[in-house]
Formats: C-alpha cells, sequence, structure tokens
C-alpha cells in the first residue's frame, strides 16, 4: 500500500466561524475580536483560495467542493475528520463529537467523486456510535502508516479506544495507542486529535514526543517509528502550539513529493530541522492564520487523502 496520495478532497468554506461546540476540548480556537463573521468567513475563504492555487500549481490533484449554507456547518473546512478513503475502494464515515460537525456528512460528495472516475465499492459506517456518546474523528484521531499497516491512536474525548480497535481490525491495521497533553493554563490536558501532534511521511515523522507524559507509551511509540525506518523530527510543545505537528505528504507532479504546512508552522520550525525534512520531501507552505485561530486545525485537517481506485 503507498503512503501518499496524489488526490485530495478540500471543502470550501461559506459560513466559517469559531464553532463553540468544539472549543470545549480544542485549545487551540480563539475568538478574533472586533471581526464580524462575515469577515471571518471572507478572511478564511481567501486563505482556502490561496492555498488551493499553491497545491494545484505544484500538479497536486484537487477536488474542491463548496459547503452549503444549509446546515450550518462553521467547521466544514475539515473534511478529514468525518471521511476517509482507501485503496481497496472502501470509504469509512465517522462519529463526530460535536453535533454540528454531524452535519457535514455529505453522500453527494460520494457521487462526485464517482463522476471524477474513482471507485467505491464499499462504505464502512461508524457513525451510529454517537448515539452512545463515542467518537472516532477520522485521520484527525487516527493516523496511518498504510504501508507497514499501523494505526497511531492518541486517545481523547474525540477518539474512543474500542472505536479505534474496531476500526484497526476491519481495515487490517496493528493499533498504537498512547495517550497525548497539552498544557493549557498550567494543567495537563488531552490533545483533541493525534494529527496535531504527529505527522507519518513515507521515510519520516514529525513527532512532539514530549506530549506524550508516560514514558513507556513515549519510548513504544517512538520505536515503533524507528522500527519502520522512519526519520524522527522532534519538535516541541511552542512548536505544536503553531501546528507544526499538522503537516501531510502528498505528491504532486510525475511524482514529486511535498510537505505541506502552514506559514506558520514552516516559521515554527529551526534551520536543521527544516533541513531534516527537505531531505524527504519540498516544503509547500500557505498561510493559513484566519483558519487557525477560530478553526483550531490547520493544513493537514483541510485536507482529506483520496486512495480510492479508478476506473
Amino acid at each position: 500500500m503507498k503512503q501518499t496520495t496524489n488526490s485530495i478532497l478540500m471543502i470550501r468554506p461559506v459560513a466559517f466561524r469559531m464553532n463553540e461546540q468544539t472549543a470545549v476540548n480544542n485549545y487551540y480556537q480563539k475568538v478574533l475580536d472586533g471581526l464580524l463573521p462575515a469577515t471571518v468567513n471572507a478572511k478564511a475563504q481567501q486563505e482556502f483560495d490561496d492555498f488551493v492555487a499553491k497545491l494545484v500549481a505544484a500538479g497536486i490533484d484537487v477536488t474542491v467542493v463548496n459547503d452549503t449554507q444549509d446546515p450550518d456547518t462553521p467547521d466544514s473546512i475539515f473534511p478529514n475528520n468525518w471521511i476517509s478513503f482507501h485503496e481497496n475502494g472502501d470509504v469509512a464515515l465517522y462519529p463526530m463529537f460535536a453535533e454540528n460537525r454531524r452535519q457535514e456528512r455529505r453522500e453527494d460528495l460520494l457521487d462526485l467523486l464517482e463522476d471524477k472516475g474513482f471507485v467505491i465499492h464499499n462504505i464502512v459506517d461508524y457513525t451510529s456510535a454517537e448515539e452512545d456518546g463515542f467518537f472516532l474523528e477520522g485521520t484527525g484521531s487516527i493516523l496511518l502508516d498504510r504501508t507497514n499497516s499501523k494505526a497511531y491512536c492518541a486517545l481523547s474525548p474525540r477518539a474512543d479506544e474500542e472505536l479505534f480497535i474496531e476500526f484497526c481490525e476491519d481495515f487490517d491495521y496493528a493499533p498504537v495507542l498512547f495517550e497525548a497533553f497539552q498544557t493549557v493554563d498550567g494543567e495537563r490536558k488531552l490533545i483533541y486529535h493525534t494529527n496535531v501532534m504527529m505527522c507519518l511521511g513515507e521515510t519520516f515523522a514529525v513527532i512532539c514526543a514530549d506530549c506524550i507524559d508516560d514514558k513507556k507509551e513515549r519510548k513504544m511509540v517512538l520505536d515503533n517509528l524507528k522500527e519502520n525506518n522512519k526519520e524522527i523530527v522532534l519538535i516541541t510543545e511552542d512548536q505544536m502550539n503553531s501546528f507544526a505537528g499538522n503537516m501531510l505528504e502528498v505528491q504532486g507532479a510525475a511524482g514529486k513529493r511535498f510537505l505541506i504546512m502552514s506559514a506558520a508552522a514552516h516559521q515554527a520550525l529551526t534551520e536543521k530541522q527544516v533541513a531534516q525534512l527537505e531531505k524527504h520531501a519540498t516544503i509547500l507552505s500557505s498561510s493559513l492564520d484566519t483558519i487557525e485561530a477560530c478553526g483550531g486545525g490547520s493544513a493537514r485537517c483541510m485536507m482529506a487523502e483520496i486512495f480510492l481506485p479508478r476506473s
């Protein structure tokens, strides 16, 4: 199985704002004082459009779908949390923590991808877990090492252990489970999504190992990465707070490897870290300041990778 793809799905926002329902455990979200909602959305749309233009210019196949005004989905810009697309033609649908995020799931997207020539064989639907209060937010919660059939997951209110194990059994991944924390007002609190503190590339991994407070767990995670010959690039918690863990490796034109991140993440990296990463892929960054502040997510969250076969 290949680790990276040339095809990604992105949702262009129409009513982007800070989502009060997700802010309860996403400590990255901020209220931008003095900005009207329409202004916030316009800024987010501009950042989105600039970002897409850079991806397309790099030869990445981007499917952009416009969000709809109704229902109200302020976080629709982060589709990777509710859907994932797999090489065997499976599509997984995930249970979401915030009620208004459940409205983001759209069947018409699947029709659209089929119209583009992607093949969907089967839908694996975990969403009924929402009724019982259990959640697993897609590739926000789960980091897939597809080539080595391992799945990494930092448990949190949005990543349930039993659901994660069920996913691993269904998709044939070996589970790597741990807890990751960040300091919020002097207290250690669980990080809401694994992909904030960690990124898995084909030949490297970016990780804030300091977030894994349990030393045995930390060693276990790092050992798993080393076992698969990943060059480990360690980032600090401060760098993570600038979304330096929220990156995605994708293929551009002629299979060229790109590491996608926000401008803030790029600026947070040291020269040594940049040099380490550029051995593996060309860094492509774009300013996502408004999206990061209000949405509490960054470049990786905006891209749902499409691994589906083509007809």
